[in-house]
């Protein structure tokens, strides 16, 4: 049976809303304005609306996930905000971003630079360029021995990331600044499943050789343990909401959470609401760039979901967008979740 074709008067039913910027006096009235124009803000505006749905669902988990250099770019008290004033209720980040928040939690810096500094000259100062920001080796080495002799001092057993940076978290709280400690303050789970890829991979490989070295046990990570976890507050939810910053692996990790709980043999419950800022697009195949749509074949998004995804560098987008919530008040519309963990048993989620 062949579809209707909308009649002309449908299809231009919606007139662009040209931005008022005489009438534009906070960040709230300027993404409210990306809403009704076109191209990427329209997106943006999109994304913002999804979030809002998402985080004012009482029944909705909010998970985020971020990749990315975020905080030398900046956004480490964005990422922050978002879990301080309650905005998200589980974190998965790539291991770089809670390792450069544990490096500043201890009052190190990052610097600005341009791409066309000198990289052996940097090198020779034990200098780390990120495109346009340094961070210190040096300091970066200091950091690498706490973790490690955080880990000398845990009982010899395997962990996930969660309970690891749950460790963290408590040597970071002593930054009110910090996203680690935020999460460790306010009970969220905060999740790193690439954990070997980053610093904190790095120093936890010192601390192995060290053991081992010592004819000592070392601790583990085990990221299996992660996955266990992380479902079961999917089980626990009823309704489940994405945002990400970027791709890699925490987009897919908290995407395939779904799958994860359908193979344990429990009933379908595909996430709800999804928004994405990225720089990456569908074409080239790669996950980052992976639309909603492509997601839902794989059964991870629901056919009725909300869904927005914008092509913007992060650190445009991800303040406006929090900005915009903050603005409005989500914030205090919504409660963020409460856990209760035994070990790798999630007792409760409230």
């Amino acid at each position: 049976m062949a579809m209707r074709k909308p009649t002309k008067k449908e299809l231009t039913s919606v007139p662009i809303e040209h931005l008022d910027l005489e009438k534009t006096t906070s960040v709230a009235d300027l993404v409210d304005g990306y809403k009704r124009i076109s191209f990427q803000a329209r997106t943006l505006g999109m994304c913002a609306s999804v979030l809002e749905n998402a985080m004012t669902d009482p029944q909705c988990t909010v998970f985020f996930g971020g990749a990315g250099a975020l905080t030398p770019g900046g956004l480490r008290k964005v990422m922050r905000d978002m879990v301080e004033f309650g905005l998200v209720d589980v974190v998965v980040t790539t291991g770089a971003i809670a390792y450069h928040d544990y490096y500043e939690a201890h009052g190190h810096r990052h610097y600005a630079t341009t791409p066309e500094t000198d990289d052996i000259v940097l090198r020779e100062h034990f200098l780390d360029r990120v495109y346009d920001t340094l961070a210190d080796e040096s300091l970066f080495r200091e950091c690498d021995d706490e973790i490690a002799n955080l880990a000398d001092g845990l009982e010899p057993r395997p962990y996930s990331s969660r309970e690891f940076l749950w460790e963290m978290g408590k040597i970071a709280a002593k930054d009110p600044q910090s996203l680690v400690g935020t999460c460790y303050r306010k009970g969220i789970p905060y999740f790193v499943p690439a954990l070997n890829d980053s610093s904190i991979g790095i120093a936890l490989a010192k601390h192995h050789h060290d053991r081992v070295k010592a004819k000592k046990t070392p601790i583990a990570i085990d990221s299996i343990k992660d996955n266990y976890e992380i479902a079961q507050v999917k089980l626990k939810s009823p309704r489940t909401g994405v945002f990400y910053v970027g791709g890699g692996t925490p987009k897919n990790y908290i995407s395939q959470v779904e799958v994860i709980q359908e193979v344990m043999g429990y009933a379908e419950n595909p996430h709800m609401y999804a928004a994405q800022i990225t720089v990456d697009v569908p074409q080239w195949g790669g996950l980052s760039g992976c639309t909603f749509e492509e997601s839902q074949s794989w059964g991870k998004f629901h056919k009725d979901a909300k869904m927005a995804q914008s092509l913007v560098d992060a650190t445009i987008g991800l303040p406006l967008l929090i900005g915009y919530l903050l603005q409005k008040g989500v914030h205090k519309k919504r409660k963020q979740k409460k856990y209760r963990w035994k070990g790798e048993e999630l007792l409760e989620l409230n």
